[in-house]
C-alpha cells in the first residue's frame, strides 16, 4: 500500500531452519541454504492479512472455476506492469506452471512427440516432460544466452510439436529482447511448432531491461503461442497452487478448451493471493526489485574482487545467478565444495542440464542479522545489506589457498 514501508527482513539462519519447505528441511542448521529458487523475505503485508482472513472464517473448499475479481487482477497488473493486454475471456487458471506446460503439450503432441527447450533448463522440464511421454530435444545458448538460432532451425527440421520458452530465462536471468523473440516466433511458425512461454520471472525483471510478453510480440507469437505465468516467484508465494493460462487467439483457445478442467487442483487459498498481489502487491513488488538490483551490484563488485576466476553475466531479471566456475578446478560438480567445505548449500548445474557442468547455481537474500550463523571464524557485517553471504562464508570458513567458486542470485 502507498506509504507503507515494505519490511524486507530476513529471519536468522535458525529460525529459517523452523520452516518446513524443501529449501530448508534438507539440510543440517549451520548450513546456509541458496538452492531453491524462492525468496526468504516475508510476503507481502496485504497478502499475509488476506490469508488470514481466510483462515479466520474457515475458507478452505474448493476453487471456482472462474472468478472475475481474480482474472480482473491478473489483467490490471500485467497491463500497468508488463503493457501487456490480456482478454479475461482468454485466462485459465491452473495448479501451477509446470502443470499447465504438462497439460499443454498432452493437448498439442502424441505420446513419443518432441518437445523442445533451451538449456540450461528448469530441471523439472527434463524429468516431467519426459515422464509425460514425450522426447527431448535442447537447443544451446549463445555466450550472450541468447537462443542459438541455427541449433534451433536445426532441432525444428526434426519435427517438434512444442517448444517451451523460458523468458526471463531460469536460470540465466537473460531477458529477450523484442528481436531475439520475434526471430523465434517466426521460426516456430514456419514449422508449425507452438511456442508455450514460460513468464513467471517477468515482473522481476531488474533495471537495465524491459520485458515483452511473447504474446504482445508479433502476429505469429500469437497465432502459435501460449502464454504461463503465476503470481508465484515475483510473490514468493509457490506453496499456494495457483497459475494461469494466457491466449490470443482462437486456435490457442480451442487448445485450451481440451484440457481437463484443473481448478479443483488449485489452490482457493492461492487465488485470493493471488489477487491481493495483483491490486495491493506493487509497493512490495518495488521494494523487492530495487534490493535485487542492489544484491546484483554487491555480488559483482564482491566476485570481481575475491573470485575473478568466475566468469558470469549479470542477470538482467531474476533472483538467480549462473556461475561458470570452470577455472576454480572444481570439477563438473562444484557444489559439493561448497557444502562440505562452506556449509553453503547451492544448485547443482547438472541438474540445468550439459551446459551446467561446473556451475553452480544459487539463490541469496539480504542478510541483516548473522548473529545465527555459524560463529567459528564469521565475520562481524560491515553492512546491513549483504547480498551474498556465502563470499563471506567461504572466505572464511576455507583454506584460502582452495580455490572455491560461489554463485549469487537474488
Amino acid at each position: 500500500m502507498p506509504g507503507t514501508a515494505v519490511d524486507l527482513t530476513v529471519p536468522s539462519l535458525a529460525d529459517l531452519h523452523r520452516r518446513r519447505s524443501e529449501k530448508w528441511a534438507l539440510h543440517d542448521e549451520d548450513v546456509l541454504s541458496l538452492t531453491v529458487a524462492e525468496m526468504d523475505f516475508p510476503i507481502a503485508h496485504p497478502i499475509r492479512e488476506a490469508l488470514f482472513a481466510a483462515i479466520d472464517r474457515n475458507d478452505l473448499g474448493y476453487a471456482l472455476a472462474r472468478t472475475p475479481t481474480l482474472t480482473g487482477a491478473l489483467v490490471g497488473f500485467v497491463g500497468r506492469r508488463l503493457d501487456w493486454a490480456v482478454d479475461p475471456e482468454q485466462v485459465t487458471v491452473v495448479p501451477d506452471v509446470m502443470v499447465g506446460l504438462i497439460e499443454l503439450c498432452r493437448a498439442i503432441a502424441a505420446p513419443g512427440q518432441a518437445v523442445a527447450f533451451a538449456t540450461p533448463a528448469y530441471p523439472p522440464f527434463f524429468a516431467e516432460l519426459q515422464g509425460a511421454g514425450f522426447r527431448l530435444f535442447t537447443v544451446d545458448l549463445d555466450a550472450q544466452g541468447r537462443i542459438e538460432l541455427g541449433a534451433l532451425d536445426s532441432v525444428l527440421s526434426r519435427g517438434v510439436a512444442a517448444f517451451v520458452l523460458t523468458n526471463p530465462h531460469n536460470p540465466t536471468g537473460h531477458v529477450a529482447t523484442r528481436e531475439e523473440l520475434a526471430l523465434l516466433a517466426e521460426r516456430c511458425a514456419a514449422a508449425e511448432t507452438w511456442v508455450l512461454a514460460d513468464e513467471v520471472h517477468a515482473p522481476m525483471v531488474l533495471p537495465g531491461a524491459d520485458h515483452t510478453p511473447w504474446l504482445e510480440v508479433s502476429d505469429a507469437a500469437r497465432e502459435y503461442g501460449i502464454a504461463l505465468t503465476s503470481a508465484s516467484k515475483a510473490f514468493n508465494l509457490a506453496a499456494l497452487k495457483t497459475a494461469f493460462i494466457v491466449t490470443a487467439g482462437d486456435r490457442s483457445r480451442e487448445i485450451v478448451s481440451r484440457l481437463t478442467a484443473q481448478h479443483d487442483h488449485a489452490s482457493l487459498l492461492g487465488m485470493i493471493a493471488a489477487e491481493l498481489a495483483f491490486t495491493e502487491g506493487d509497493t512490495w513488488l518495488d521494494a523487492v526489485v530495487g534490493q535485487l538490483q542492489l544484491n546484483r551490484t554487491q555480488l559483482a563488485a564482491d566476485l570481481a574482487a575475491q573470485l575473478p576466476e568466475v566468469h558470469w553475466i549479470p542477470p538482467q531479471a531474476t533472483y538467480l545467478a549462473w556461475l561458470d566456475c570452470t577455472r576454480l578446478g572444481l570439477g563438473d560438480e562444484p557444489e559439493s565444495a561448497f557444502l562440505t567445505q562452506g556449509r553453503v548449500a547451492l544448485g547443482r548445474g547438472l541438474d540445468y542440464g550439459q551446459p551446467g557442468a561446473g556451475t553452480s547455481v544459487s539463490t541469496s537474500q539480504r542478510v541483516q542479522n548473522t548473529s545465527a550463523m555459524p560463529s567459528a571464524g564469521w565475520p562481524s557485517p560491515s553492512s546491513a545489506n549483504r547480498s551474498a553471504p556465502l563470499l563471506l562464508v567461504l572466505r572464511r570458513r576455507v583454506d584460502p589457498d582452495s580455490r572455491i567458486a560461489v554463485v549469487f542470485a537474488r
